[in-house]
């Protein structure tokens, strides 16, 4: 068995072009360096990873093989199909897996801090009423009034983690809450959002119909989030069981968005201190 079961979905090109991070030009630079971290954030633990590679040309498979092992890699080569058919593929992968009982949905703008695997997984599995836990503190969590409302602490091994409303599709959970969540997730692939999808799963302000009517009446994303909840999620709103998020103060992975920064890092130093540090190879835990 292992520790962790990973689908790790990667895209050649550059999304979100002029963030003004280093190698904004140059994606297989960025992605090399996210991986990087990755690979060294995992520590000693034992690792399987899938690399849904959509639409990727040759290097990013060997970008793969220099990182894991064989026996702990699957290359899962797709057509260019985007974030919607990656994310539905990741959901068949984990479901499908036997390896490992916690499963964790990567995307390839993410940089991470050394031992963030660890931190997670004894969250995950020691914490109070874990579900779901994301590498990211979101600086939407303290912006926007969809995140307004009493949050809980917990305090865990000397870390500090924080209840959340939604995060993105990067995150840590179990074979058994994926499954009890599997139509959730797999409504994003048919149109839903990821913040809709979370709001679903977590319940916070879709069930207060003040909240419902004070959302519909804000922006036309805010009116979005909402409507498609209740539109592709009615059924876990009002029937299904509320899951728990939580999100690590400070974060953990960090998300190549240089308008979302974590709170308390600096992007450009982050990803220039990882793409320094002692690289590891396919032979290395």
């Amino acid at each position: 068995m292992y520790d962790l079961a990973v689908a790790y979905r990667i895209y050649p090109k550059v999304s979100k072009p002029s963030l003004g991070l280093p190698f904004d030009d140059d994606k297989y630079r960025q992605a090399e360096i996210a991986l990087g971290s990755f690979k060294r954030s995992l520590g000693g633990l034992r690792v399987k990873v899938w690399a849904v590679l959509d639409g990727c040309p040759p290097e990013y498979a060997a970008m793969f093989r220099r990182y894991f092992a064989e026996e702990d890699l699957v290359l899962v080569p797709m057509p260019q199909v985007g974030n919607h058919g990656t994310f539905a593929r990741q959901v068949e992968i984990l479901l499908a897996q036997t390896d490992a009982d916690a499963v964790y949905f990567a995307e390839d703008d993410y940089v991470y801090l050394p031992g963030a695997f660890a931190k997670m997984l004894a969250f995950l599995r020691g914490g109070k009423r874990v579900d779901f836990v994301t590498p990211f503190d979101h600086p939407d969590c303290y912006a926007l009034a969809l995140h307004d409302f009493p949050k809980r602490l917990q305090v865990f091994e000397g870390g500090h983690w924080r209840n959340a409303a939604s995060t993105c599709l990067t995150f840590l959970t179990t074979r058994r809450a994926l499954a009890e969540y599997e139509a959730v997730f797999r409504s994003y692939s048919k149109g839903n959002y990821d913040s809709s999808l979370w709001l679903s799963l977590t319940k916070y302000r879709i069930l207060n119909p003040a909240s419902v009517v004070r959302f519909l009446g804000m922006d036309r994303l805010m009116r979005r989030i909402m409507v498609k909840s209740w539109l592709y999620g009615w059924r876990q709103n009002l029937f299904g069981r509320r899951a728990m998020l939580w999100v690590p103060m400070p974060s953990v992975g960090l998300h190549l968005d240089r308008k979302n920064p974590a709170p308390g890092f600096d992007l450009a130093t982050e990803m220039l201190r990882a793409d320094v540090a002692e690289p590891l190879s396919s032979s290395g835990r």
